[in-house]
C-alpha cells in the first residue's frame, strides 16, 4: 500500500513587469494570478492523483493557491491549515531584492542555500525544526492517511527541507536542484514498511505537463 505527499509551491505574488522581492512569513502578500494553482489542481486531475485532504500555511498565497487546486480538482476536499508550513523568516533581507540580498550575504552564501539549504547569517530560521516539522507531518500522514494521498501547499523556504524525508538529503541536492519554482510539483511516496520516503518527481511544472498532454491528443 502506498502513501503519498504531494508538495506544491504557492502560485506568483508579484507581475512580470515588477521587481520580484524577497518575501517571508513577515509578509503576506495575495497571488497575483490564478494560473498557477489551477494548473496544480489540472496536473493532479490528469494524474488521478486526488488528495484526501489539502494542507496549506495561513498566509494568503499558500491558502489562495490551495483553494485554487481544489476548485480544478473539483471534489470537496478538505483544506486544513497547518502553520508547520508557513514560510521562512528572512530577518534583514525580508522585503529586499536579489541584488540587495547578494549585496548583503554575498553570492556564495546564497548560493550555499539555494544547492545546500544552508541558512545565510543573520536570517531566523532554524532548519531542525523545519525538518523535524516535515518528519512529524509525515508520519501523521502515515497514521490518519495510509494509503492515501495527501497535498501540502506551502513556500520556497520550507520545501527545500521536505527531501530530509528520503533519509539522504546530501545525495538528493546533488541530484536535483531543490529550489523549487512557483506553482511547481514535488511527489514523494512511500510502501508499508519502507523506513523512508521516495521522490518520484521534483520541481514538475504542471503547464507543460498538461501542454504535453494536449499536445498529445491534437
Amino acid at each position: 500500500m502506498i502513501t503519498r505527499i504531494i508538495i506544491a509551491r504557492h502560485g506568483n505574488t508579484f507581475t512580470k513587469d515588477q521587481t520580484p522581492l524577497r518575501v517571508g512569513a513577515r509578509t503576506d502578500l495575495p497571488l497575483v494570478e490564478t494560473e498557477r494553482g489551477t494548473n496544480i489542481g489540472k496536473y493532479l486531475k490528469m494524474r488521478t492523483l486526488i488528495p484526501s485532504a489539502v494542507f496549506a500555511s495561513p498566509l494568503k498565497r499558500t491558502t489562495e493557491t490551495a483553494r485554487l487546486a481544489i476548485a480544478a480538482l473539483d471534489k470537496d476536499i478538505p483544506l486544513i491549515g497547518d502553520a508547520r508550513f508557513t514560510e521562512i523568516d528572512y530577518g534583514p533581507d525580508e522585503g529586499k531584492t536579489e541584488d540587495e540580498v547578494i549585496a548583503r550575504i554575498g553570492q556564495e552564501a546564497l548560493d550555499a542555500w539555494n544547492d545546500n539549504a544552508q541558512v545565510p547569517e543573520g536570517w531566523n530560521v532554524s532548519p531542525d525544526e523545519i525538518i523535524k516539522a516535515w518528519k512529524s507531518f509525515a508520519a501523521e500522514v502515515e497514521r490518519d492517511y495510509q494509503g492515501k494521498t495527501v497535498l501540502v501547499v506551502s513556500s520556497n523556504g520550507v520545501i527545500r527541507f521536505a527531501p530530509y524525508l528520503t533519509g539522504n538529503f546530501q545525495k538528493f541536492s546533488e541530484e536535483f536542484n531543490i529550489k523549487v519554482g512557483t506553482g511547481a510539483v514535488c511527489i514523494l511516496e512511500k510502501e508499508d514498511g519502507d523506513r523512508y520516503w521516495t521522490v518520484r518527481e521534483w520541481g514538475i511544472k504542471p503547464k507543460d505537463k498538461l501542454a504535453d498532454k494536449m499536445a498529445a491528443i491534437a
